[in-house]
């Protein structure tokens, strides 16, 4: 009975250390107090053109599983710069328009749970006005037996897959909650 209760006592203890370390967030994230509720709209008619003064930035959230996955809608978080700006939740997108310059880009699995947090997708670049960048975050899940692994990458991809993968999405509207 002792040794059960000293495995106990020492994974939480290793739950709780890994939670500390993962919920620190690089400079490009946001506030992580920040969560999102999301709803989506299928068949929404595609954004109206950018301001040509600005850059437009279009984040598709992608799911690839393997077998069976419940509860699948996976909500990511999006931030740019320092601060939270949008979130999608499983096939959608959202669009952004930004001051050109160089943009830090984040992106993590808004979740409950500390153990998700070590997955994130970094990337920074130049944008210029008038230019439409899109990016995929690629959510990756795979049942290995009663376990689901996932990962989570942060991608460029080229104009006919980003607009493909618009047409292919629910648009995806957020509203930050504290």
């Amino acid at each position: 009975m002792r040794t059960k209760m000293g495995f106990l006592i020492l994974g939480l203890a290793l739950l709780s250390t890994h939670q500390a370390i993962c919920t620190i967030l690089p400079d490009s994230c946001g506030d992580d107090k920040v969560k999102f509720e999301v709803s989506r709209q299928k068949g929404a008619p595609a954004p109206a053109a950018a301001d040509p003064d600005k850059a437009r930035i279009v984040f598709i959230e992608w799911i690839d599983k393997s077998g069976s996955c419940i509860g699948c809608q996976i909500t990511t978080r999006v931030g740019l710069n320092g601060a939270w700006v949008g979130a999608n939740q499983g096939n959608s997108y959202f669009t952004l328009d930004v001051a050109p310059g160089e943009q830090h880009v984040c992106t993590d699995w808004q979740s409950r749970f500390g153990r998700l947090k070590s997955k994130i997708g970094l990337t920074s670049f130049p944008a210029e006005a008038g230019k439409t960048y899109y990016y995929k975050i690629k959510v990756t899940l795979k049942q290995i037996g009663d376990y689901t692994d996932y990962d989570l990458d942060l991608m460029p991809v080229s104009e006919d897959e980003g607009k493909y993968r618009m047409k292919a999405s629910a648009l995806s509207k957020s509203t930050p909650r504290s």
